[in-house]
């Protein structure tokens, strides 16, 4: 470690919570900027070699992830490392798969989208439940690669785009979708079956549909069952979606109008029915999911002798959550468990199912909504709570029968930072914490429960990637991603900054985190610009102890102030919390942020005339608000593809947080941007993708043309065949260039 950085992490510690207004910190010597917005987007990464979708194979043999070529970030290959020794080597290289790989279908652009996967080649992999093949969708066909020779047989190649293609439990079958039919391969045979056949135009099968994909976590539209012998498959009818139409401006020049089926508050959403069929005969059973079509299918899964199929239904408000037991022989159904909220519920992919009929799953429905673990029986009675107190069980990731341990990721000693434990499964003590740091971690278990893949970040430390024991002691590297000479970063780490963090109290007496950058030139008897960050909304979590975005830094080197607060309702902090915002978003949310401006501005070595705030998505739509409802108190702002009006965005999510529009008019009313036009003062900067098919265009095109009307003046910028997030090296290069400029021209010092 450098002089300069070690001095620097010495100084981490100053600014805290109990700090008085106008006590600086100490000083740190004065540098030229380093981090160019060039370097930020170049390859190779500057956070490193990280590997992504980190699996073990089935029989424990070979640990597989994802890994970017070093020339090029965006593109990926699958790498292996055997576990008894051995450097990580590359299994399948995407361009001698497919050298020149076709363009995306539209179908699966979306799922690319809503899955936020921005990178090409090998995006996806399945392993086979021997642990001798590996499954690899690419140039929209599928194929089947032996892992010992690698070897890979293209399974298809058809002019159709085949998506989410999925070796089944046993490993003899893969099934996929083509032309919005469900198909399955016999793997010995080769023989091709279509399991529907009745998929096209606005009927699909085994496929998500759009608010499943983008608000429910739900991206797949079929389930095998464990013996092969079932599917679980959706049906989606979209006739009764509202059908926009957008212009989607692309980057070649061309236009195009776009009808978009697009469930906007309020209105209808599409048809979802369950059938379970049977592989061989493709029989198909219905299992009737409520009274109405009204309902969201959230989730199903499999008992693991294949005798239930458990599926998980929300109803139109999503406050109340049922989960069936279905008999996959007659499609029966009855209720296995119900819960309710008088906020709403968020759902999981905790479900699990024990070889006794039992199950394991995680729940809000405890004092002050924090998730925690239960263990019920068949029938779906409670037999244990397992983990319980102020603290979130962030996710299951194993659970060891032979041992009677649960292993979970949680926030229990500080939301700041995730660890991993263990707890017994009958409950009869605490969680015994077993990863180690300051940071953040993120596990895959094996299959026996005996080893994890860990993951661990820190705000000096970018992700490192290790085979642990279930004891947390580590066996061996997988990507230790050392800040040595060799990384990509050593070049840029005298220079780098270390968040400090702090709390303030809410109007509720609520405990709210922020994280602090100091300028590299920091100078305690100095003023400088600051820029507060924000996203706002539910499900999210910007302050904490890992690894942050190096916009961070490039906006501390340029000699920013970098800031931003989680506000209430945001994420990890238990459903009661979250909730403060329910039926009334951009409210408790912007009286938090000024809370945050407000300290921001008390310290000394911060000029409170010169300070700015950015955010994107729910954040471009807070930066709007926030400057809206406090003209003049921010100097300038830039929003990134916001929310404008909560009745342009789509139901399942503006509805769990703002219900109905037809049962909180007012709600929706105070919510909307145009409500808080007349307050406009602080300059603004709106940016916007125009092909965007989540927060559609038409948010930013109805404010560009409110903003006329009123004579206000404002900059904008869009960004032709961009969608949700502007991706490419080039225009993240234009983006943040344009953003750092627009920034110094309104808040530094005129000179």
């Amino acid at each position: 470690m450098s002089v300069r950085l070690a001095s620097l992490l010495a100084a981490a510690t100053v600014l805290t919570a109990c700090q008085p207004a106008g006590e600086t910190p100490v000083a740190i010597a004065a540098v030229e900027p380093a981090l160019t917005i060039e370097r930020l987007y170049a390859s190779p990464s500057l956070t490193g070699p990280a590997p992504r979708s980190l699996s073990f194979s089935p029989d424990g043999q070979r640990v597989t992830f994802l890994r970017a070529k070093e020339d090029d970030s965006s593109v990926l290959d699958l790498w292996a490392m055997d576990i008894d020794g051995g450097e990580p080597y590359l299994l399948v290289d995407s361009q001698v798969l497919a050298p020149d790989e076709r363009d995306l279908t539209e179908a699966e652009r979306q799922l690319r989208e809503r899955a936020r996967i921005s990178s090409t080649g090998i995006v996806r992999y399945d392993w086979d439940s021997q642990g001798e093949a590996i499954l690899v969708p690419l140039d929209g066909d599928i194929f089947h690669v032996d892992v010992a020779t690698g070897e890979a047989r293209r399974l298809m190649e058809t002019p159709e785009y085949e998506t989410d293609a999925r070796i089944s439990p046993r490993g003899n079958f893969v099934a996929f979708i083509r032309e919005q039919n469900l198909y399955v391969i016999d793997l010995a045979s080769g023989e091709e079956t279509a399991i529907t056949t009745e998929g096209g135009g606005l009927i699909s099968f085994g496929m998500a549909e759009f608010v499943a994909q983008e608000e429910l976590g739900r991206r797949t539209g079929y389930w095998w069952s464990p013996d092969e012998q079932y599917l679980a498959l959706a049906r989606v009818d979209e006739s009764p979606v509202e059908n926009i139409e957008r212009m989607e401006i692309g980057a070649d020049g061309s236009a195009r109008v776009v009808d978009q089926r697009y469930p906007r508050a309020g209105t209808d959403n599409a048809t979802v029915e369950l059938f379970i069929a049977e592989r061989e005969t493709g029989t198909r059973r219905q299992v009737t999911l409520a009274e109405t079509d009204d309902i969201y299918l959230a989730r199903v899964n499999w008992a693991s002798d294949s005798a239930t199929a458990y599926v998980q239904v929300l109803n139109r408000l999503q406050d109340a959550l049922t989960i069936l037991a279905a008999d996959p022989q007659t499609g029966a159904a009855t209720p296995w468990l119900v819960e309710t909220s008088d906020i709403w519920i968020n759902l999981t992919n905790d479900f699990r199912a024990l070889s006794d009929g039992s199950v394991v799953w995680t729940s809000e429905d405890t004092p002050g909504g924090f998730r925690h673990i239960q263990h019920r029986a068949r029938d779906g009675s409670l037999i244990t709570q397992v983990t319980s107190g102020d603290w979130v069980v962030d996710g299951i990731n194993a659970v060891d029968r032979n041992s009677g341990l649960v292993y979970f990721t949680g926030w229990i000693e500080t939301p700041l930072e995730r660890h991993i434990y263990s707890v017994p499964l009958d409950g009869s003590a605490a969680p015994t914490r077993i990863t180690s740091g300051e940071g953040r971690w993120s596990a895959t278990f094996g299959r026996d429960a005996t080893s994890f893949i860990g993951t661990y970040s820190d705000p000096q430390t970018p992700p490192q990637t290790a085979l642990y024991a279930v004891d947390g002691s580590r066996i061996r590297w997988i990507e230790e991603n050392a800040l040595d000479e060799n990384h990509p970063y050593f070049p840029y780490l005298d220079d780098h900054i270390t968040p400090q963090y702090g709390t303030l109290t809410a109007a509720d007496g609520s405990t709210l985190h922020y994280q602090i950058f100091l300028p590299a030139d920091f100078d305690p008897n100095r003023q400088y610009p600051a820029i507060q960050y924000l996203y706002g909304g539910p499900h999210s979590q910007q302050v904490h102890r890992g690894w942050q975005s190096l916009r961070a830094q490039m906006f501390a080197q340029r000699g920013y102030v970098y800031f931003n607060i989680d506000n209430r309702g945001s994420w990890n902090r238990g459903r009661e919390f979250e909730g403060q915002l329910r039926h009334r978003m951009g409210s408790v949310e912007v009286e938090d942020q000024l809370a945050g401006l407000d300290h921001l501005k008390s310290l000394d070595f911060v000029d409170g005339e010169r300070v700015g705030i950015w955010g994107w998505s729910y954040g471009g739509y807070m930066t709007l608000m926030a400057t809206l409802q406090a003209p003049g108190a921010w100097a300038a702002g830039v929003a990134g593809a916001p929310v404008t009006d909560w009745t342009l965005y789509d139901t399942a999510y503006t509805e769990r947080y703002m219900g109905h529009p037809d049962m909180n008019f007012e709600g929706y009313q105070a919510s909307s941007v145009f409500a808080h036009l007349d307050n406009y003062e602080t300059p603004l900067l709106l940016i916007h993708g125009m092909a965007d098919d989540n927060v559609i265009f038409a948010n930013s095109v109805r404010l560009y043309s409110e903003l006329q009307q009123q004579r206000a003046p404002f900059e904008m910028m869009t960004y032709p065949g961009q969608r949700h997030g502007v991706r490419g090296e080039d225009r993240s290069v234009h983006l943040w260039t344009m953003v750092v400029d627009y920034f110094d021209r309104k808040l530094k010092d005129e000179e």
